[in-house]
């Protein structure tokens, strides 16, 4: 009975490990992303995010973050951040528009994110981006997923 206990408990164990999808991102000093595009594959109920900047500056002077939001509210999300300053990692406190972020990172640095594909909506086009002033009108890309409920890939054409 202990054996088909614990062979119960390791399965599920890996099928829990399975729901959370793990990707990674580059920025650099050049401002921009690596990846233009982040997929998430069915299975995932939840992602994680790391951040990776691979650049040599100091995030005072060329610091990156990866935002989250639905493409249509990356304009105004952006600008909102401008005036949070660095302290708030140019993201203004409690912005409901905002999915998921990371701190602001300098050069070998790293963050991580999570959070649940529950929050994203199958037929939203979803966009990332750096919020540091200046950074997100060449520094973005696109997150596209497809849950397994979903009978197409969500709209992530405008950006």
């Amino acid at each position: 009975m202990k054996l088909v206990c614990v062979t119960g408990l390791i399965f599920l164990a890996r099928v829990a490990a399975a729901d959370v999808c793990q990707v990674t991102i580059e920025a650099t000093d050049q401002m921009r992303f690596e990846e233009q595009t982040l997929p998430v594959a069915s299975d995932c109920s939840e992602v994680e995010v790391t951040l990776r900047n691979t650049g040599k500056l100091p995030a005072s002077v060329m610091g990156h973050d990866w935002v989250l939001t639905k493409t249509s509210d990356v304009s105004s999300v952006a600008n909102a951040g401008m005036g949070a300053g660095v302290a708030n990692n140019y993201q203004k406190p409690g912005d409901k528009r905002i999915i998921a972020s990371t701190k602001i990172i300098g050069g070998g640095e790293s963050a991580t994110v999570r959070f649940s594909l529950g929050l994203l909506d199958p037929k939203e086009s979803y966009t990332y981006f750096c919020s540091a002033p200046g950074h997100a009108s060449i520094m973005k890309g696109r997150l596209v997923y497809r849950p397994s409920s979903a009978p197409s890939v969500a709209r992530n054409e405008a950006m």
